[in-house]
């Protein structure tokens, strides 16, 4: 069996979180226009969940929508 430690879990949410950050400012969006497209009425869950703060993330659902908004494959937000 593969053990996983916390750190290489939150250093995988981190690398999500930059890649969003990163294609998001890309296609100039904002984290509030991105936080109302996903459903979400602040930038507060988007700011952290791009920096993994406070333990945020994003969701399965949050990746397939920002993906779709973003206009990018689900595997571009994803690490390597």
């Amino acid at each position: 069996m593969i053990e996983f430690s916390g750190k290489e879990i939150e250093n995988f949410y981190l690398k999500i979180g930059e890649n969003v950050k990163r294609v998001r400012k890309e296609k100039n969006i904002s984290q509030m226009q991105l936080a109302l497209a996903i459903g979400h009425n602040s930038v507060g869950h988007v700011a952290k969940a791009e920096l993994c703060k406070y333990d945020k993330h994003f969701s399965l659902e949050q990746l397939y929508k920002i993906s779709r908004i973003l206009k990018v494959s689900l595997h571009e937000l994803l690490p390597e």
